[in-house]
């Protein structure tokens, strides 16, 4: 039985308003998924001051969302989200070399009348935050031969953003468009995954958004710091032919760490990109000007008692 990590996480979301919201609606996805490869053993969610409704469903991509309203005059929101996973390696045994090939993938994602309905192939189209571009089409072909197993194509792929892109936080937000990204050849975690993203679905290749956590390291002799962490972004690529025993046919890929997801690795949600899996986000009446602090702590459950200091991210 291969080896499994259990990891807890802490997510604080606080709002603080100039002035009072008189009304909100909010939609939140925090809720990790539990499936054949994570299990989800303990999960809260408070929110403060108290919503007058709230409410979970499951999305179209199988994320669980909360939905909650405040109808009581507010200048402050605190949500707070506390999970603890069992997480297993995804690709322990994975072979690359056994993937079909980029053409045969592409053939099976290309739309055909009367052809049996591909359900990745929901995740090969152009989306809000990931339109297609020949500039990302033409950078992706050298990793992309047509004749290469997919799996290693794009782990090829994955390896020069890595080396091409540095990573420089504050340098860009949500809004920055990936071919900016790509010109600029810089970015952060999510903006690596929408390049990707771009990459392979302007090539005729599925691929989707994953939202989650990364368990970070602290410097040999250093403590961990409460709320220093972030959330995450990586992608996930179909590679029919892999039939991993946990992961399936879908190949998760960091390449912002330049690593396949591992034990390190929390999955909350999947989307076609950022806007399917935002953590938070709502429809105020009121509030004036706002200030925003996020603050996230990923630990192995074993450590959760080491002393920290807080540390706003």
């Amino acid at each position: 039985m291969s080896t499994s990590a259990r990891l807890s996480v802490v997510h604080e979301t606080e709002y603080t308003y100039a002035h009072p919201v008189e009304m909100a609606q909010h939609v939140a996805c925090l809720r990790p998924l539990s499936d054949a490869s994570q299990r989800l053993m303990q999960f809260e969610m408070t929110v403060s001051p108290e919503p007058a409704q709230h409410s979970t469903r499951i999305d179209a991509f199988g994320n669980s969302r909360a939905f909650f309203s405040l109808t009581a005059p507010h200048k402050t929101l605190l949500v707070a989200a506390r999970s603890e996973v069992e997480v297993w390696p995804r690709h322990a045994q994975v072979d690359l070399s056994q993937s079909d090939s980029v053409a045969e993938v592409v053939k099976q994602l290309t739309y055909r009348a009367k052809a049996p309905f591909v359900p990745a192939s929901e995740f090969a189209y152009t989306s809000p935050y990931v339109p297609l571009h020949q500039e990302l089409r033409d950078y992706a072909r050298a990793s992309l031969d047509p004749s290469r197993p997919l799996a290693e194509a794009v782990v090829d792929l994955m390896q020069r953003v890595h080396k091409d892109f540095r990573y420089a936080p504050l340098t860009t937000d949500i809004s920055t468009p990936i071919l900016e990204v790509f010109e600029k050849r810089q970015g952060v975690c999510q903006d690596f995954a929408h390049l990707m993203l771009g990459c392979l679905r302007a090539s005729g290749i599925a691929a989707r958004y994953v939202s989650g956590y990364l368990l970070t390291h602290p410097p040999a002799g250093q403590a961990r710091l409460v709320g220093a962490d972030a959330s995450h972004a990586w992608l996930s690529v179909w590679c029919p032919g892999l039939d991993d025993e946990r992961a399936g046919a879908w190949l998760d890929l960091d390449p912002t760490n330049d690593c396949l997801a591992g034990l390190d690795h929390v999955r909350v949600a999947h989307g076609r990109d950022f806007g399917d899996v935002t953590p938070l986000r709502g429809v105020i009446r009121g509030g004036g000007e706002h200030t925003l602090s996020v603050r996230v702590t990923t630990l192995p459950v074993k450590d959760e008692t080491e002393p920290s200091a807080m540390n706003d991210s």
